[in-house]
């Protein structure tokens, strides 16, 4: 027989047996008697934390996929809204359960603040963890779109359609306020194994001229090769992007924001003779948020590099930089000249991957999500981003990444040989995996580095002559930055 309320105690112990019933729904309905409600509601309870447990450890891969799908997204964050609510009602519904009868005002009051108490700390959880789900996705498809708005059809079967590599376009856009448009000063193409993960980045200085530009309304525009629009564009490849969004006629048929990157992949694809499939452009004065929301970025500097127009320097040495900091450390022309910052890039971009934990992506996912979509575009499609997530697994549990840098003196950038540059493209990419890089540990000689930053560079003997030969072959990405 059920006990009446008065029979359940007094209010500590009340208050004492809702918590339980919050920790573990149904214990107050099984105190008083209640077996088939109380029995009902640890039942559900256990399957849910049964639930969770094997999502966390046997399901955690299809725990990965689901986080990179926007319509699972939205179906977890409703979930999480119904489970707060449900979890808010057991805990109300507990203390009615074993509430003491004839209770003083105080005592009332003191009850219902108890449960109140106790039932903001069931909704913090549920509803920030909704939150961040719903903000995860909201960030996900501003960046991403579908395949079909990038007029794309993806095969989950075989979302690389058969193609043993994909290739990925890298740049970074300089926008900033007192200039117009974009231009974009860091491009390098990462060819990535599909199957092993091995990455290949062939990197184009900002300032290479007489390129041609792709078959079409460009080349005929420009048949002898791309020269700008003006005394203030003089023709170099940093310029192609912001050329495009001015001028729609060389890409009909593309809408704005889309001129640019189609044309910049296509001028690529004909400079190294390869296929572009996608591209990420990266705004590097929104990179500088993302920094800042990280917590800053721990890098070693090697050399002083002079930081903002105050005469600031950045000391060498184990250092935390700052967004700004960070944006000098990778764009300061003072002592160095473009090939050195490329490289200093490529070393930041490393650093920030490597220390974007999963536990500095939780504290800081708020900031984290608004910055991204501030700073990042691509047509990369929602699709293939399962596929993408387990091919930079690959990438990160050890696949082998080499740079190739075709910058002088491998190169000259004001009259290139775009034969050559096709066949080290070439070569780079068939060589990436098949033989060890050079060790991280390795440090090359100064007679061995082209730029001086070693980007290029692999330990030559010292019987070999005092000239930098141009380095034709690619070197191991962990060689080329300071640890």
């Amino acid at each position: 027989m059920d006990r009446s309320p008065s029979e359940s105690g007094d209010l500590p112990r009340a208050l004492a047996l809702t918590l339980a019933s919050a920790l573990a729904w149904g214990v107050a309905h099984l105190v008083t008697g209640r077996r088939l409600t109380g029995g009902l509601l640890l039942g559900l309870y256990l399957a849910l934390v049964a639930a969770a447990v094997a999502v966390a450890t046997v399901f955690r891969s299809d725990l990965d996929h689901l986080a990179v799908r926007p319509d699972a997204l939205q179906r977890i964050a409703g979930g999480l809204v119904l489970l707060g609510l449900v979890w808010i009602a057991v805990v109300v519904r507990s203390y009615q359960v074993v509430r003491p009868a004839g209770l003083s005002v105080s005592g009332r009051a003191l009850g219902a603040g108890s449960v109140a108490v106790i039932c903001f700390a069931v909704a913090v959880p549920t509803a920030w963890s909704a939150h961040t789900t719903y903000v995860y996705r909201d960030a996900l498809t501003s960046i991403f779109r579908t395949g079909n708005e990038n007029g794309r059809q993806i095969d989950a079967a075989d979302p690389w359609d058969g193609q043993p590599r994909v290739n990925i376009l890298l740049l970074g856009g300089d926008a900033a306020a007192n200039r117009e448009g974009v231009r974009t000063d860091s491009m390098t193409l990462a060819s990535v194994d599909t199957k092993t993960g091995d990455t290949v980045l062939l990197s184009l200085p900002r300032n290479l001229e007489g390129f041609q530009l792709p078959p079409g309304p460009a080349r005929d525009r420009f048949p002898y090769g791309f020269t700008g629009d003006g005394p203030e564009t003089p023709g170099l490849l940093n310029e192609v992007y912001q050329y495009a969004e001015e001028h729609p006629d060389v890409v009909p048929g593309v809408a704005k924001n889309h001129r640019g990157p189609t044309l910049l992949k296509d001028t690529i694809a004909g400079i190294l003779g390869m296929r572009v499939d996608y591209y990420i452009l990266v705004d590097m004065f929104g990179f500088a948020d993302i920094i800042d929301a990280m917590g800053g970025v721990k890098i070693k500097i090697t050399q002083p590099i002079p930081y903002g127009r105050q005469g600031g320097v950045l000391q060498p040495g184990e250092r935390t930089l700052k967004g700004k900091e960070a944006l000098w450390y990778g764009r300061s022309r003072t002592d160095s000249d473009d090939y050195v910052r490329m490289g200093r890039q490529k070393c930041l971009m490393r650093a920030i991957a490597q220390q974007a934990d999963p536990q500095t992506v939780i504290t800081k996912f708020d900031k984290l999500a608004s910055a991204a979509k501030r700073t990042l575009s691509t047509d990369l499609p929602q699709e293939l981003l399962p596929a993408l997530l387990k091919l930079s697994g690959k990438v990160k549990d050890g696949a082998q990444i080499d740079s190739l840098q075709f910058v002088p003196p491998l190169i000259s950038t004001g009259s290139p040989d775009f034969a050559l540059i096709r066949r080290l493209a070439a070569k780079a990419v068939e060589d990436n995996g098949a033989s060890p890089s050079p060790s991280a540990s390795a440090s090359p000689s100064p007679s061995a580095s082209p730029t001086g930053d070693g980007s290029l560079a692999r330990p030559t003997p010292r019987s070999a002559t005092r000239s930098p030969a141009p380095q034709t072959k690619p070197v191991s990405l962990e060689s080329t930055c300071p640890s």
